[in-house]
């Protein structure tokens, strides 16, 4: 640090940016939670009254091509706000390492309470990669989206087309993986950018901060 001291109002701007990055990372977990629990709700919802009409060949039809559709959808827009809300969470924690680096550099015995983490364990013991962007939230509604739009596709087949239930599973097990390879792949192209580049952004945090 150099020997101009820095005035009051950069410490007091610092604190204030510091508590509001804070904020603003713990708000994109707890939207991440409250989205997953809408859309996790809204399907199971959805199945227990397709069951009651699973005995009606007419009602399941009428019910699922409703409702399978409206979930899925809905599916879709929740995986596309959690992963923003990914991005925003990692770009937050970023912003709050270059903060926290300022506080360690003011005097030399200060480097001890602000450290970086171990190399080793990564952020706060957890170690992000270029793959991490697997085991978010985000990819957990992508797989299960994934799962529903085949099932989906299995039955507009089954009883709109009338096509043999060996064929309509094996065209929705086609769209399924489908559509677990392209969520997956969007989830990638947005989140992995700012994840390696929190890396490069950062010295010494070992990349990241954590997608949620």
């Amino acid at each position: 640090m150099s020997d101009e001291k820095a005035p009051p109002e950069l410490m007091s701007a610092l604190v204030t940016e510091h508590f509001v990055l804070q904020s603003a990372a713990s708000a994109t977990i707890s939207e991440s939670g409250s989205r997953v629990t809408i859309y996790l709700s809204s399907l199971s919802s959805g199945l227990v009254a397709i069951g009651f009409a699973s005995s009606s060949p007419h009602a399941l039809a009428a019910l699922g091509f409703t409702v399978l559709p409206t979930v899925f959808v809905l599916g879709c827009f929740t995986v596309v706000r959690l992963i923003d809300t990914s991005v925003a969470n990692v770009i937050s924690l970023r912003r709050m390492e270059r903060i926290r680096r300022y506080y360690a550099s003011i005097t030399p015995w200060a480097a001890g309470y602000f450290e970086a983490d171990d190399s080793v364990t990564g952020n706060h013991g957890v170690r992000y990669s270029r793959w991490s962007f697997l085991f978010t939230m985000a990819s957990m509604v992508i797989v299960v989206n994934a799962v529903l739009g085949g099932a989906t596709v299995t039955l507009a087949c089954t009883l709109a087309a009338k096509v043999p239930v060996p064929a309509a599973t094996a065209i929705g097990i086609i769209a399924g993986l489908a559509l677990l390879a392209l969520g997956l792949l969007y989830e990638h192209r947005r989140l992995t950018p700012v994840v390696t580049r929190s890396a490069a952004a950062v010295p010494g945090i070992n990349g990241q901060g954590g997608p949620s």
